[in-house]
Formats: C-alpha cells, structure tokens, sequence
C-alpha cells in the first residue's frame, strides 16, 4: 500500500503560512471548550457593515445581479472606484476605470500584482515585520525578499538610510505598507518623497498597500501615488473589508498603468474568473453612499486605541508605542520574554486572550506581540485584566 503517494510540488515549500489563521484555529477549539477566548488576533473590525451597503448587497441578488462579470469588475464600479481614489488622494487628472481591477479581496491581488510584476531573481523590498503575504508570494515566485527592519524608536517607519542602501540594480519591486500591519506605523510625506526618489534613480515600481488608509489618526492620509512622477510606477491597492466593515464580502481593488492592468486582469481571468457581481454592486453604494459610518468607526477606533495603549503600558516590563494608524497595538514585551511565540501561547492558553507573536511577521518582530483593538472596549479592558493577572506568573 502506498502511504503519501500524491506529492505537493517544490513550490509549496516556499509558501508560508499566516499566523493570525493558526492561532484563531487554536482559539476556536478553546472556545469549542467552553472558555471564553478575548478575540486580539484577527484584523477583522467588529461592527456591522453599514445598512445601507447590506441594503444594496441584497437589491443586487433580487434583481439577479448573480451572474459572471469582466474579470477586472464592472464598468461602473471601476468607474466609481476611479473617481472616488482620485478625489481621496488628490490625484488630477484623475484616474480611468481602465486602471482599475477589482479581486475577491485584496489577498488576490497582492499575488496576481507580484506575478504580474516580478521574475524568479528579481529583488523584492519590503519592511520587516510586515504582512506575510509579501514574503509568502516573493518567495513562491522565486524572487528575493529583501526585509528592512523596522524599528520602535523611529515610530515604525523606515529608516530612508538603510532602505536606501537595499536598493541595488536587482531591485524589481518596494511594497509599501502605510498605515502598517502589524505595527501601525504611518510614512510621512517627507519619507514618501525620499521614497520616490529612490524609486525613479533605480526604476523600481511601489506596490503601495493602503487597505488601512481610512484608518489614520493623526495627520491626514497620502498616497505616494500623488507625487510627482510616481502615478506612472506606482500599483495601489485598496479595498472595501477594513474602512466599511466588509471582511466577508471579499471586495478589493489595485489602480495601475493600464497595461499592467489589463495583466493582472488576465492573471485573474486565469484563477478567480471574477467577483462576485452583486458584492461588486455593494461596493458602489460603499464608496458613494454616506460615510458617517465610517467616520463613527474611525473615532470608535482612536478612544480603543488610547485604551489599550494606557491599558498595556501600565502592565510591568511592557511598553507600547502610540500607532498613528491602522487598528493594531505593536507593544514591545523583551522585557518578560524575547520569545514571542511562547508568550502569545501563554496568554491564549492560561489567560484566554488570543494575540499574535511579532515574529509572524519577520524575524524583527522578535520580542513584541501585535494585538488588535478591532474588539469592543469592553473586552479589551478584559483582556487587560487578565493579561496583567496572567503575566504575574509568567516565568522565562
């Protein structure tokens, strides 16, 4: 009898894995229990998508919007979309629906983007921790990821001298990702610009990821995009799951040269075929409809933000930095244990709150924990409590 006879390609052992999936697993089966598990782990905010894009979602299936669309999406999303991204990034003149494709979530489009962009050698730049996606694909292409670390005393943003320094003639591709997953960390226009000299002295394209850019709490969001001369190498994505409380959906859309596409448009008619045509529906009312919503959200955010913040750093050897955007917490706990990985295991099984390690996300993780406030305050206040109880009998 054979045992394993169906084996996985060479490909696959340069896939990873998501650590934010694994340890909602886990978290799933304590709960499965009986316990009651305080939810840190996953990027996923905890309101209701607005009624009025339900609304919408649900017209769009009784008027039999139910059928195969163009694989970049409807005309008059793509249109919508257009309009809407230039208005928000102050982009003129603006952009056209023929930059625009529209994927079942963002994740595809990540994949499709790199695919679309990168060759096995080429050198792909991105800050270290990041979302794992980046490295996940980089390496599946069998390109070179090439990490920056970030660091806690520059604000988790990246220090221009040393990406600089990355920078070689190898170098196909920088992801941005600002307002950052995991850390929150947010560019400055200052450190936008020097990026984009960086990128035209070198030819580089910026994939720049701002699926957070509603989610800023200090100064107001920009796009590298809107810089001079960047338009033309610069792939933005974006989508609806974080600003409209829309995770289910699977709603996301990249704005690029046109050429590039209607390549990504093809990489897509080649896996997903298409997106879900009366989701895509919603996604017009989203961007057209009121954003009070919204808005409300991004407030509720900013008051658990500055909870969870006081909350961590009045627990003994933690310290957490303020995060100008996004909804996560990247508290810094080398001072209990530089094994993060550990120390989130301990706090899911012994206090019930799920978090997730920093080195999920790159080796410069190592020694912090991201933790999301996309919880009620409730909760977090909670899980506060028992992290402070737990972490009293926490031995290295």
């Amino acid at each position: 009898m054979l045992v394993n006879a169906i084996r996985p390609s060479a490909a696959m052992s340069r896939l990873s894995s998501e650590g934010a999936f694994e340890v909602l697993a886990r978290a799933r089966e304590l709960e499965a229990q009986g316990r009651h598990i305080i939810h840190l782990e996953i990027g996923e905010p905890d309101f209701d998508t607005p009624e009025h894009i339900k609304r919408a979602g649900m017209a769009a299936i009784e008027t039999n919007h139910t059928h195969y669309t163009p694989s970049a999406g409807i005309a008059p999303l793509r249109e919508t979309i257009a309009a809407h991204a230039s208005r928000f990034r102050g982009i003129s003149p603006p952009f056209g629906p023929g930059e625009v494709v529209v994927s079942p979530g963002l994740k595809p489009l990540i994949w499709n983007v790199l695919s679309a962009l990168v060759d096995p050698g080429d050198e792909v730049v991105f800050a270290d921790p990041a979302y794992p996606a980046y490295a996940s694909c980089t390496s599946y292409l069998q390109a070179k990821p090439v990490p920056v670390p970030l660091l806690e005393r520059t604000g988790f943003r990246l220090d221009l001298d040393e990406l600089a320094a990355k920078m070689t003639d190898r170098t196909r591709v920088l992801i941005l990702n600002s307002p950052h997953n995991p850390t929150g960390g947010v560019l400055t226009r200052a450190d936008l610009e020097t990026i984009a000299e960086l990128a035209q002295r070198h030819d580089v394209t910026i994939v720049s990821d701002e699926i957070y850019s509603r989610n800023v709490y200090g100064s107001e969001f920009f796009s590298i995009a809107a810089l001079p001369g960047m338009r033309e190498r610069t792939v933005v994505l974006d989508g609806f799951s974080k600003a409209y409380a829309m995770t289910g959906w699977r709603l996301g859309y990249g704005i690029m040269p046109a050429h590039i596409a209607r390549a990504v448009a093809l990489m897509g008619q080649n896996t997903y075929s298409c997106t879900a045509s009366f989701v895509q529906q919603a996604g017009i009312t989203a961007l057209d409809g009121p954003d009070a919503a919204v808005q409300a959200m991004v407030e509720e955010f900013r008051r658990r933000r500055d909870t969870i913040v006081a909350g961590l750093n009045a627990i003994p050897r933690i310290r957490c930095a303020t995060p100008d955007g996004a909804f996560y917490v990247f508290p810094n706990v080398s001072g209990i244990t530089p094994d993060d990985r550990r120390l989130g295991s301990y706090l899911l099984e012994e206090a019930n709150v799920a978090a997730l390690a920093g080195t999920y996300f790159g080796s410069a993780g190592r020694g912090y924990l991201r933790m999301s406030y996309a919880n009620s305050l409730d909760q977090i206040r909670t899980a506060l409590d028992r992290m402070r109880a737990a972490l009293a009998n926490f031995s290295d």
